[in-house]
């Protein structure tokens, strides 16, 4: 930049910042930012009529800005006062009616465009009457803004101009009811889109009418040589395409088909559509690709996933791109940009058929877990006994193998007995010890005896994956084996073994629970405390009762929730574990306290608490006592709340002091 242009940039810098600061109630603001309205830069002019919408008397300044509209010579100033009207509101709508009426036919076109741009329906009236003005800008102006007021009588009114002698009404009626989404019947429509100057106006009015006729016509004007009729008509096919049910769309696509497939280069000219800026071409775009079901668009149709807005209508093009147009996708994933990816890969599990396994195979190589996870799904929706092996070996995978089980679920359906030995496979040759649990799952009794053999493997992880696979097979046969491995030397085995005594209940199963408690390993005892409560051990509850006096927080809390779950929330276990040094055992007792045998006494432990030194413990007594609904608790919560600093805590009891009175 030359020293010149920085000087001129620089000072034009200093007009800006100079009517940034301006005060709009200082005396003189409505002349400096009018004086600013005239400024050679077009960024000065608009912070001045930023600013002047600013100001305090907003009649004054509208009247300050119908005066400039009347400078002739001052083009600038004229459109910065336009756009500083159009944002006034409702206060400029009288002058600008009155301006109307003004002599001068600029002065009324003017004031046409602007009453246009503030789209009030109260207008509608006398922008009607200026279709009849003398002068033809003013009429032409006044149409394009009935196109923003609206109303049945703006809508009448274009479409009577639609016969209009000259070909600038025809167009501003014709882009008002697109503008107002009202067309005509379609044969008026389609009677103008041959005329050159309509022709684009037209088709998008066209894109309005029902499909049909309207559609095939609109189709054609997809072979013209000038871009921007094909893109015009692009925008009506993808507007007409939107919000059809599943057989009005598949009748339009087969009346786009039928006229797309005879037209030249069709495929270039779509895929070069599905490429443009324009988000309305690109929904048009997409339709015509799939009416065309050319498969080798299916990367380009991938790509318009970029746009967020258009990813329903790209996942059911690539749909309509046929086992092809998947083949393409699957071997060129890499070469796909993440939104695209992303979208083909939820298209692929929709398409996906039993050949599809390589390829998918493939993706799996893909860096991001999500993706993989789409792939994996796929898999289970090929049907395919050949993916059972990959979805076996993705079971030792902790990001995927949940999918990766639910996957082979589908398949299982299909192909019990290749599924079975698929597992038993895996077992055999050590993959995972993940494939044991859905072994157990899966096959039933007759797997028993391998789970048997498992449970006195050498590795301690299989042993676990045995005897919790045991527990979902047979009550006898898991009660067995889980009965065996609490003596285990290793903790994991122990801890399988405590679950699948929690998930069998009874009687039995609550006697060897009582052994896991006292287990020298903590996490076996943390383990055994949930079972019990899983399994409805209430004869574990004088040992459960022991615990929540523990001086292991952990222990305490599951012992709370644990005898919650067995109904067995009595005052004296609560007042232990209210006292408990730990504040999670104190919140897990005031969350068991809704459960307590004695209202009357619960309410009484909550009393206790909404003093607590911790907010957490003053909030969670605050909740409970709003729960238990005692209104005999108010006057204490009103208290409560009175001294309450905390803004949780406030909130709290704010709630249930409103709960309490009602209020």
């Amino acid at each position: 930049m030359s020293d010149a242009a920085q000087s001129l940039a620089g000072q034009e810098e200093v007009r800006y910042r100079a009517l940034q600061a301006v005060d709009p109630r200082a005396p003189g603001a409505l002349e400096t930012f009018t004086a600013g309205l005239h400024d050679e830069s077009w960024r000065v002019r608009h912070a001045a009529a930023e600013g002047l919408r600013r100001l305090p008397d907003a009649e004054r300044v509208t009247a300050r800005l119908i005066s400039v509209l009347g400078e002739r010579g001052e083009t600038g100033a004229r459109n910065a006062a336009a756009e500083a009207l159009a944002g006034m509101g409702t206060v400029a709508l009288h002058p600008l009616v009155l301006l109307l009426e003004h002599e001068d036919p600029d002065q009324r076109k003017l004031a046409a465009d602007i009453l246009g741009q503030l789209g009030r329906a109260e207008v509608e009236d006398v922008l009607l009457r200026a279709l009849s003005d003398v002068d033809l800008n003013v009429r032409v102006s006044a149409a394009e803004a009935l196109g923003r007021t609206g109303g049945e009588a703006a809508v009448r009114a274009l479409e009577a101009l639609l016969d209009a002698e000259t070909s600038l009404l025809r167009l501003a009626a014709l882009e008002g009811l697109v503008a107002l989404r009202r067309a005509p019947a379609t044969e008026r429509v389609m009677a103008l889109v041959d005329a050159p100057l309509l022709q684009r106006s037209a088709l998008r009015l066209l894109g309005l009418c029902p499909p049909g006729a309207s559609t095939e016509r609109i189709c054609q004007a997809l072979a013209s040589p000038v871009r921007s009729v094909r893109e015009a008509a692009l925008v009506a096919l993808g507007t007409q395409a939107s919000g059809l049910g599943p057989y009005a769309r598949s009748e339009l696509d087969a009346v786009a088909r039928a006229v797309l497939s005879r037209i030249p280069e069709m495929t270039d000219r779509v895929a070069q559509a599905l490429d443009v800026e324009d988000v309305q071409v690109r929904a048009g775009a997409l339709v015509a690709a799939g009416a065309l079901g050319e498969a080798s668009l299916a990367l380009a149709v991938a790509e318009v996933a970029r746009e967020d807005r258009l990813l329903r209508e790209v996942l059911f093009t690539l749909g309509q791109l046929g086992p092809e147009g998947r083949r393409l996708l699957l071997k060129n994933m890499g070469a796909l940009s993440l939104p695209a990816r992303t979208v083909a890969a939820e298209a692929l599990v929709l398409l996906v058929d039993a050949t599809s396994v390589p390829e998918l195979c493939a993706l799996l190589e893909w860096a991001e877990d999500d993706l993989r996870a789409v792939v994996v799904r796929a898999l289970g929706r090929t049907r395919s006994p050949q993916a059972l092996a990959p979805l076996v070996a993705l079971l030792a995978d902790p990001s995927l193998s949940g999918t990766a089980v639910r996957a082979l679920e589908q398949l299982i359906a299909v192909h019990p007995l290749a599924a079975l030995a698929a597992l038993e496979a895996a077992v055999e040759q050590r993959t995972t010890p993940a494939a044991v649990a859905v072994l157990g799952r899966l096959g039933g009794a007759q797997v028993l005896p391998l789970l048997r053999r498992l449970a006195r493997d050498a590795d301690a992880p299989w042993r676990a994956a045995a005897v919790e696979a045991a527990s979902r097979v047979s009550g006898d046969a898991g009660l067995e084996l889980a009965r065996g491995a609490l003596a285990d030397e290793s903790a994991p085995v122990r801890i399988a073994a405590v679950r699948a005594l929690g998930r069998q209940g009874g009687q039995e199963a609550g006697s060897f629970l009582g052994l896991a408690l006292k287990d020298e390993d903590r996490a076996v005892r943390l383990a055994a405390v949930e079972a019990v409560g899983a399994g409805g051990a209430t004869e574990r509850a004088l040992d459960l009762e022991a615990l929540v006096r523990h001086a292991d927080g952990a222990l305490a809390v599951l012992a709370v929730r644990a005898l919650a779950k067995l109904g067995k929330v009595g005052s004296g276990m609560l007042w232990d574990a209210l006292g408990h040094p730990d504040t999670e055992v104190v919140k897990a007792a005031l969350a068991a306290l809704t459960a307590a045998e004695g209202a009357a006494d619960g309410a009484a432990l909550a009393v206790s608490l909404v003093g607590h030194p911790r907010w957490d413990v003053r909030a969670a007594a605050a909740r409970v006592l709003g729960d238990l609904g005692r209104p005999e608790c108010l006057p204490v919560l009103e208290q409560a709340l009175s001294v309450e600093h905390d803004a949780l805590a406030r909130r709290a009891l704010v709630d249930a002091v409103a709960r309490l009175s009602g209020r």
